[in-house]
């Protein structure tokens, strides 16, 4: 019974880890500056689920303080600047003009 369990934990496993691994060795023409959209708020999102009030306030924005550093970090190693950079760290952490933390 325990054969059947651990093939589906293990592709499931290979399902979610098998799409980074082709996305980090797939060689393209161009650098590519287009990140996939809000996956870091959607991130802290669920991170901060479990919280009430001001703590889940408070996390969730540290959270999304931490994404846009670190889509800062990569706008450097991309060497993307100026507006491009604004516009690109704004998609990367997945905060629009509406919900960026005040």
């Amino acid at each position: 019974m325990k054969l059947p369990s651990a093939t589906v934990a293990a592709s499931l496993v290979c399902l979610i880890i098998a799409p980074a691994f082709a996305a980090q060795t797939t060689p393209s023409a161009a650098p590519s500056t287009v990140p996939v959209p809000a996956t870091k708020r959607v991130t802290c999102l669920a991170t901060t689920q479990s919280l009430k009030g001001q703590d889940r306030r408070d996390q969730l924005q540290l959270c999304m303080a931490q994404a846009r550093v670190d889509c800062l970090k990569q706008a450097i190693d991309q060497k993307i600047v100026a507006e491009a950079r604004k516009d690109f760290i704004k998609t990367c952490a997945g905060s629009s003009d509406g919900t960026e933390q005040r």
